[in-house]
């Protein structure tokens, strides 16, 4: 694709809609005997106010922060000479936490026209947001400091960019959408409302996690337990079968829960004789971008509350818990849980 007379400028200062001079190649225009090799580096992220798409047709903020990282200024034009896979390289290697500029510099190899050196621009500080985000409603962020260091990375990076466009609608609708995704709380935004917290920056990992409740009963329940011959059944095999039930419609009941790939659900029941209860251990196991504390904690419950719906003829004052976590591993928490 050849070069316009006045190519809209992006990466360092400009939004798409603007427009700079024309400048000089970066890279070698002539044909490329190799293509550089693009890199994967998880998912893009794109924002609803930006107006891009997955065709990537306009360079979204998340791939002007990698360009700003990588000290890259690109043309609209040169965006879109580059391939689908090459535009996605960069918006990926920008929604991460950290900017690998080395897929950046890979992927615009093949810009026509080629990017222009500028110097490196660096992501917003997190101790305190930009003046230029007083205003338009948004002066509960600007007086948050600790709100505003609970962003990620990209999402400080918009707000600020949006920031210095001087387009109050639009800062408002940024506002809305990044504070809706979390500022103040992982599961609140700074209005107080509700939302899932979004784990779509985690690295996928084996997780781990091990709950344990226990269900104290008079002789004469505990013994229809180990017998097997409650009326309602096998009490111990139903229990088991409810516990992985539960585990694997966690998401379905707590309502803030992601929904995982469970790869093992063990719901395992022994009988303690010295102090009349029966102990109730669920460990479950997911390979994902979240923990399965809660998967396990319910598979426990669930089993301890069948235990006693099958056995309450016999003893109307059974006692259920405590319930807790006592292993748990995978992400950040590797330890096990006095």
């Amino acid at each position: 694709m050849g070069c316009s007379t006045q190519p809209t400028d992006i990466g360092a200062n400009a939004h798409p809609a603007d427009t700079a001079e024309p400048y000089g190649a970066l890279f070698p225009s002539g044909s490329c005997a190799e293509r550089p090799a693009l890199m994967r580096y998880g998912p893009m992220k794109l924002y609803g106010f930006d107006g891009v798409d997955e065709r990537l047709d306009l360079v979204p903020l998340a791939a002007r922060r990698a360009l700003d990282r990588a000290g890259l200024k690109l043309s609209l034009d040169g965006w879109r000479s580059l391939s689908l896979e090459a535009r996605r390289s960069i918006v990926q290697a920008g929604s991460g936490s950290v900017v690998d500029i080395t897929p950046v510099t890979a992927s615009t190899q093949r810009a026509q026209p080629p990017p222009q050196r500028i110097e490196p621009i660096h992501d917003p500080p997190a101790d305190a947001p930009p003046a230029g985000l007083r205003g338009a409603g948004t002066e509960s962020l600007a007086a948050a400091a600790q709100a505003w260091a609970t962003l990620s990375p990209l999402d400080r990076y918009a707000l600020a960019k949006v920031a210095t466009q001087g387009r109050s609608e639009l800062l408002q609708a940024a506002c809305d959408e990044i504070m809706g995704i979390g500022a103040a709380s992982t599961h609140l935004n700074l209005a107080g409302d509700v939302h899932m917290a979004s784990v779509a920056q985690r690295d996928p990992t084996l997780r781990r996690a091990v709950a344990e409740s226990r269900i104290s009963m008079n002789a004469d329940a505990l013994a229809r337990f180990q017998s097997a011959d409650a009326p309602k059944g096998n009490v111990g095999a139903t229990a088991r079968i409810a516990g992985i039930l539960a585990a694997k419609r966690t998401a379905e009941l707590i309502p803030l829960c992601h929904s995982v790939h469970l790869t093992e659900v063990d719901v395992d029941l022994t009988v303690d004789q010295r102090v009349g209860a029966v102990r109730v251990v669920a460990e479950v196991e997911a390979f994902g971008r979240t923990s399965v504390e809660m998967h396990a904690l319910l598979a426990a419950s669930t089993a301890a509350l069948v235990i006693y719906d099958m056995l309450k003829a016999f003893d109307r004052a059974m006692q259920v818990g405590p319930t807790r976590i006592i292993a748990r591993s995978g992400g950040r928490a590797e330890e096990p849980v006095d």
